[in-house]
Parts: C-alpha cells; sequence; structure tokens
C-alpha cells in the first residue's frame, strides 16, 4: 500500500502517542482524530492502518483502537552469521530494480520511473473494471491453466502477425515474463546476448539465474545486426534478448529493415529472440510490427505487457511462442507459479474490452507527446550541450554527458539537489562506452515539474 505525504505524517504523530499510552488503553475515536489532527477521515484509517500493520494498535470493530501489548525486547541480536556458509558465494544483486521502483522524495521533481504517473493511469477505469471482475460467481476460481480462454485470444488479435490464441499463455507481469522465458531457454553458466544498453531488470535476472548477458553494442536504430552475427559466433549464445519498440533506456526502434536482418542472423546462428515489446503501447508515433510478425519459424518468443500503459500492480502479461519451446514455456510457468491470479486477469479484460480502452490509449500518446517536447524545449533552454534524443515512443530520453563526467555522482548529486534521474551506466552490461543519463518524462506531475527537474539538474551540472 502507498501512503501520501499526510498519512505518514499523522502515523508519526500518532505512534509517538501511543508510545505514551500503557497495553490496552483505548486511543481517541476517528472522529476525535479527525478534529484535532485536522485530516480527513480516510487519512486517519489509513494512518491507523499503518499502525496495526506496525503491531502498535489493535484495532476492534465496534470498540475502537487500543495500544498494542509491547514485545520483551530480546536480550541481545541473533547471531546469523551462519547462513554466510550455508547460503555460498551466490548473491542477488537488487539495487538496480530497487531504485527504478523507489518513489522520488517529496519535493523532487521525478525524472525518472517505470511507471506512467498516477494522473495518467486509468484509475477509474481500473475500479470499475475490477468491481465487475469481483462480481462474477467463480472470480475466485481457478482460471485455465494458461490463461482465460477470452484473454489469450484479446493478446493474439492485440499482436496480429498470425498469431492464435493457443500460441499465447498468460503470466503474472513482464518481469515474471523474462524470468519464465531466460530460465526456460537458458541452464545457468550459459550466455544471453542483450543490447548494450539494455533494460537493467533483464541484467539482474540473468545473472541472479548464473546467466552471462553479453553485450551488443546498439545505435539510434538499436542493436546492430552486424555486430550481432558477431557476438553469436564468439560467444556461442544461442538465445538474444531486445527490445525493438521503443526499447529501454535509450528510446530507440528497430526499423523495418534492421528488424530482418536481426531474425536472419539469428536464423543463421539458429537462436531464438526474445522480444520484449513493453511499450508498443506508449507509441507517441505508430511503430512497426512487432518481430513475431515477420516469423514464421517460431523463433521469436514475444512478451506482450499492458503494465507501463496502465497501472503498476495490473501484473499481466503475455508470453507467445510457437512449437516445441511453447511447451517448454508453459511447462515453466505452471511449476514457477501456477497461474495469475483470476482477478487481475478478469479485471484486465473487463479493461481492454470496454468502449474507454482505447480513448485511454490515445490520451496516454498524446500527453507523452506533450510531455517528451516540453522537456525537450527544457533541455534546449537549460541544458543545450546535452542535447538527449527525440523518442518516438516510450517515456525515456537518453542523453550524453561529456567526457569525464561520472554519471552515477551526477545522479546523486541531481537527488541531493531536488532531482531524480537514472545514471546510464547500470544499464550497460559491461563497461559503459561513454557517460548517460536516462530522463523519464511519464513519472512527472505535469510539464511544470518536468522544467523545474531541468532546471534543477542544469545547475547540477554547471557546478
Amino acid at each position: 500500500m502507498q501512503h501520501d505525504s499526510s498519512v505518514l505524517s499523522l502515523a508519526d504523530r500518532l505512534r509517538a502517542e501511543v508510545r505514551r499510552l500503557g497495553p490496552g488503553e483505548r486511543l481517541p475515536s476517528s472522529r476525535a482524530l479527525v478534529e484535532r489532527h485536522r485530516v480527513s477521515p480516510v487519512t486517519v484509517s489509513r494512518a491507523l492502518a499503518l499502525l496495526a500493520a506496525e503491531g502498535l494498535v489493535v484495532t476492534r470493530p465496534g470498540s475502537g483502537t487500543f495500544a498494542a501489548e509491547r514485545p520483551v525486547p530480546a536480550a541481545g541480536p541473533a547471531d546469523l552469521g551462519w547462513q554466510a556458509v550455508t547460503l555460498g558465494d551466490r548473491s542477488v544483486d537488487a539495487a538496480g530494480v530497487a531504485g527504478l521502483l523507489t518513489p522520488a522524495p517529496e519535493g523532487a521533481s521525478a525524472l525518472s520511473g517505470g511507471y506512467l504517473h498516477p494522473t495518467l493511469q486509468p484509475a477509474r477505469a481500473l475500479a470499475t473494471a475490477a468491481a465487475r471482475a469481483a462480481r462474477r460467481p467463480d472470480a475466485w476460481e481457478m482460471p485455465a491453466l494458461g490463461g482465460m480462454p477470452e484473454l489469450r485470444a484479446w493478446f493474439a488479435r492485440a499482436v496480429g502477425g498470425g498469431v492464435v490464441p493457443s500460441d499465447v499463455v498468460i503470466t503474472s507481469g513482464g518481469q515474471q515474463s523474462l524470468t519464465t522465458v531466460l530460465r526456460a531457454l537458458l541452464p545457468p553458466g550459459a550466455s544471453l546476448l542483450v543490447e548494450s544498453p539494455t533494460y537493467l531488470g533483464v541484467l539482474a535476472i540473468a545473472r541472479a539465474s548464473g546467466i552471462h548477458p553479453v553485450p551488443v553494442p546498439a545505435d539510434d536504430d538499436g542493436v546492430r545486426p552486424d555486430l550481432l552475427a558477431e557476438a553469436f559466433a564468439m560467444s556461442g549464445a544461442r538465445v538474444l534478448y531486445c527490445q525493438p519498440t521503443f526499447g529501454n533506456p535509450a528510446g530507440t526502434v528497430l526499423p523495418p529493415r534492421r528488424r530482418e536482418q536481426v531474425l536472419a542472423v539469428a536464423r543463421a546462428a539458429g537462436a531464438f529472440v526474445v522480444e520484449d515489446d513493453f511499450a508498443r503501447h506508449l507509441g507517441i508515433d505508430p511503430p512497426p510490427p512487432p518481430l513475431i510478425a515477420l516469423d514464421g519459424e517460431g523463433r521469436v518468443v514475444h512478451i506482450a505487457s499492458l503494465t507501463k500503459a496502465t497501472a503498476p500492480s495490473l501484473r499481466v502479461a503475455a508470453v507467445i511462442a510457437r512449437g516445441p519451446v511453447a511447451e517448454r514455456i508453459r511447462a515453466t510457468q505452471l511449476v514457477e507459479e501456477f497461474f495469475p491470479a483470476r482477478p487481475l486477469q478478469e479485471t484486465l479484460l473487463e479493461l481492454v474490452s470496454s468502449p474507454g480502452w482505447p480513448r485511454h490509449l490515445r490520451a496516454v500518446r498524446a500527453a507523452l507527446r506533450s510531455r517528451r517536447d516540453a522537456v525537450l524545449s527544457a533541455f534546449a533552454r537549460d541544458l543545450p550541450e546535452l542535447r538527449p534524443n527525440r523518442p518516438a515512443g516510450g517515456f525515456h530520453l537518453w542523453a550524453r554527458l561529456p567526457d569525464g563526467v561520472d554519471d552515477v555522482e551526477l545522479a546523486e548529486a541531481a537527488l541531493r539537489a531536488g532531482v531524480l534521474v537514472s545514471a546510464g551506466r547500470p544499464f550497460f552490461p559491461a563497461e559503459a562506452p561513454a557517460p548517460y543519463l536516462r530522463i523519464s518524462y511519464g513519472t512527472a506531475a505535469n510539464e511544470a515539474e518536468l522544467s523545474e527537474g531541468v532546471r534543477r539538474l542544469a545547475a547540477v551540472v554547471r557546478r
């Protein structure tokens, strides 16, 4: 659950008040708290729920809220050093992913993040869809394995290219889809070719699974086919991961001719191509057809996600594959997670089947166009020396920094100055060829916040 600043502020005040009470003593009523602290009943309810989750209070319906029993403090910290021996030398580094999911501090301009600002999310439509889904008599029953037939059919139609519902398996979001697909395709110790730079979440999955990411340089048009062939030959890899459409972090789009070349190189190497199509519905300009629409050999494993165009907690996606690899993916998904929650599948089906869905997509695309142009204008005014790219979709700009600048230190200094941006280095699977920043224009509240964020960033760069 996310809490706004008023909820957290009230919780802090109530926390101090609870500590002055003895176990079992009653707190003032919700109405009294509303009047005393001049907040809404919803804020009081959420603050008390936060204290209850911390074990500080106990709520008894009809009686009120009471201070909880205080646990007896332990004599000393437990000795957990033995775990280091048992766990061994393998580690899971979630720092990069956690950084992308951490919201900007209060008062900071949010020029980094992985999801649309709440004002761009279809909150009302989602609430309506969820309510309709929850009223269905079988909403909490187990769904069909592989996903609800109607939802599989919708994804098949949306992707096109000869995809049929039996090619589709419904999964619990794009990140889970990547985990399932990579584990299905690659054993520990295998190599995975990736664009460089690439989505840092796939690098984290690969390393946590014992898979070795091998960089293939990309330019303004995406991964370079000439270097891709060389990478297949040198590494012995049999899988390429790529984001051909509005890739994260650079926002690149693989042109039609290069898409054909990538498939030809993969065919010559006897390899699969994992196509992460997470941003197709965020196109400011119409994107080319997906790679899978050009594939008649079952070479492309396509991941289609709607989370970026909707809301972070709508964790439903689809993996599309053909042939024996599809069976391997379905089996891996079944073993790892059984199935995505049926209420979420029903909610997504209600949402995309409603007349408001195309209107929402049009509104999002218009807003992204306006925000992209606003942040580019701000760069031209306040930071003309950086000259970030002009993506045709998604919500990230990619800005080359002057040689010698430490992008990680710059991002940390920017945060201290009140603007959240992403350093480019974590998006490279090996050494970064130059310093970069990723600037997100879909995560801020409005164009004024974007402009102010660039102004603050400019002050940091010049220092």
